[in-house]
C-alpha cells in the first residue's frame, strides 16, 4: 500500500458538451473546451467521467485509480459505495438553456442499467439571472394517469410547478421528483454516483448531432413518486460566519454551507471523507503537513484519516460527507 500521508486533493474537472450548455464555468478560471459546455464534473468515478487530481503526490492521477493506491482509510468506514466506486459525484452546470423535464430512478428500480445507482441529488444556486426559474415537481393532484394523458396531450407543462430562483437558494431532489434546471442558472450539484436520467420532454429540440434526443416515458411514468417525494428547498441568506448550516440530510449524503471569514478549524474522524466545494470569496486549506489555495469554483476531497485541518480566507463552501 502507498505510504503517502493524507492531504486535500484538489481535481481537474471533466467537461461535458450539452445542448443547453454555455461559457459560464469560464469564469472560475477553468480551460474550458470549445462547445457549449454544460457540466463540469469536479469530482468524478463513473464510467462515463474521471477527474484527475492536480496536485502532490497523486497529480494526474484518476479518482479511480486512488483507492488502489491508498486503501479504505482516505476514504472512511462509509467511503465504499454498493458498486465499488467512489459513492458520490459533484458537478458544477452551467444552464444556458432549459434542460428536459426529468426524473431520476431510485437504488431498486428493476430496470436500471447495469452497474448503474438511483440517483438522489440535490442543487445549490451559484448565480441566477433575472427571472430565472427551474421545475420542482408536479402539481398537486397530478397522479400516474393524469400525467400520462398530460404528455399524450402534448400539454405536460401543465402538469409541473415553477419555483423562482436566486443565487444561494437549495433544492434537495430525492430519487422520483421531477424537475428540470432552466435558462440562466448556474449550480452545484451534490449527487449519488449515477449517470441514469430519465427524460419526460425535451421542448422537441434535436441533439448537438441534429437528431432528436431519446425519450423514456415509460421508464419515468414507473419511477415517479406521485404523492410526497421529501423534496424540500430553502434560501440559504441567513448562513452565519463560523456555523454550518444543514442544507440537505439524504440516506446517501449530507450537505452543509458554511461562511469562511478568517480561520476556521475543521477535523474529520475517520468515519467519512468530507468534499468542499468554495460557492465563492478566496482562501486555504491548512493542515499539519502543508497548505493549499482556493478559490470559487475549487472542489477539494478531504481524506477521512487528515484529521485536523482549518479553512482560512473570506469564502463560501459546501461541505458534504456520509451520514
Amino acid at each position: 500500500m502507498n505510504n503517502t500521508k493524507p492531504y486535500p486533493l484538489h481535481f481537474k474537472p471533466e467537461f461535458k458538451e450539452r445542448v443547453w450548455g454555455g461559457r459560464a464555468l469560464e469564469r472560475f478560471g477553468f480551460d474550458v473546451p470549445q462547445g457549449a459546455i454544460g457540466e463540469g464534473w469536479m469530482i468524478a468515478d463513473h464510467p462515463n467521467g474521471i477527474s484527475h487530481i492536480t496536485n502532490g503526490e497523486f497529480a494526474g492521477k484518476g479518482l479511480d485509480e486512488i483507492r488502489s493506491l491508498v486503501g479504505d482509510t482516505w476514504f472512511g468506514a462509509k467511503g465504499a459505495s454498493d458498486n465499488g466506486r467512489f459513492p458520490l459525484l459533484i458537478k458544477l452546470l452551467d444552464c444556458n438553456d432549459d434542460l428536459s423535464i426529468q426524473v431520476h430512478p431510485n437504488d431498486h428500480y428493476d430496470r436500471l442499467p447495469k452497474g448503474e445507482l438511483g440517483k438522489t441529488e440535490m442543487w445549490y444556486v451559484l448565480d441566477a439571472k433575472p427571472g430565472a426559474k427551474i421545475i420542482y415537481g408536479l402539481e398537486p393532484g397530478v397522479d400516474r394517469e393524469a400525467l400520462a394523458a398530460a404528455i399524450e396531450e402534448g400539454r405536460i407543462m401543465e402538469c409541473l410547478q415553477e419555483v423562482s430562483v436566486k443565487a444561494g437558494d437549495t433544492f434537495y431532489i430525492p430519487a422520483g421528483t421531477v424537475h428540470a434546471l432552466c435558462a440562466g442558472v448556474v449550480v452545484a450539484e451534490i449527487q449519488q454516483n449515477s449517470d441514469t436520467t430519465y427524460r419526460l420532454y425535451d421542448y422537441n429540440r434535436p441533439g448537438l448531432d441534429g437528431q432528436m434526443r431519446e425519450l423514456h416515458i415509460e421508464d419515468s411514468l414507473n419511477v415517479i413518486a406521485y404523492e410526497d417525494t421529501g423534496a424540500t428547498r430553502m434560501s440559504t441568506d441567513g448562513a452565519q460566519a463560523g456555523q454550518w448550516l444543514t442544507l440537505a440530510s439524504s440516506p446517501y449524503f449530507v450537505t452543509d454551507k458554511g461562511v469562511v471569514d478568517g480561520k476556521w478549524d475543521q477535523a474529520t474522524n475517520g468515519e467519512s471523507f468530507v468534499v468542499l466545494i468554495v460557492a465563492e470569496g478566496t482562501g486555504s486549506i491548512d493542515w499539519s503537513q502543508g497548505h493549499v489555495d482556493a478559490k470559487a469554483g475549487d472542489c477539494f476531497l478531504i481524506p477521512a484519516n487528515l484529521g485536523s485541518y482549518s479553512l482560512d480566507g473570506e469564502m463560501t463552501i459546501l461541505r458534504s460527507l456520509l451520514p
